[in-house]
């Protein structure tokens, strides 16, 4: 469990490197819809996991995730400029596929839920509807 003031550094770090990717980052390689979904940063502020997540292909995904972090010099040296700290941590990006696996199982659950729900019977037809077909 990290502590509050950690805490509060990984929110702030989380929403800094959203901007950054979102609004000066040029890399044409980040294409699509880019979140920062979780920073967790070790306790001496030396290295911070970065969680992204990437709507798109997996070869999208996977060109988003080495332009970033082919950027995370640039990206760590705005946030030195942004975010005072003793030290800056050296980011290292991986993909985060939480929302992805949330999606499927709540399809999965969609599915099952569909199974069990009972079937009407079927409709019978009534002497009047016969006459009328």
């Amino acid at each position: 469990m990290p502590s509050h003031r950690l805490g509060r550094i990984n929110d702030l770090l989380r929403a800094e490197l959203s901007t950054l990717i979102s609004r000066e980052l040029k890399d044409p390689r980040v294409g699509g819809l880019v979140s920062v979904t979780d920073v967790e940063t070790t306790s001496d502020l030396r290295h911070a996991r970065v969680f992204i997540s990437v709507f798109g292909t997996a070869d999208e995904q996977a060109a988003t995730l080495t332009a970033l972090r082919a950027a995370s010099g640039f990206l760590r040296r705005e946030i030195a400029h942004r975010i005072v700290l003793r030290h800056t941590p050296d980011l290292e990006f991986r993909l985060d596929s939480s929302i992805e696996r949330g999606t499927h199982m709540m399809q999965l659950i969609r599915e099952v839920s569909e199974a069990d729900r009972p079937k009407p019977p079927p409709r019978r037809r009534t002497r009047s509807a016969r006459a009328d077909s």
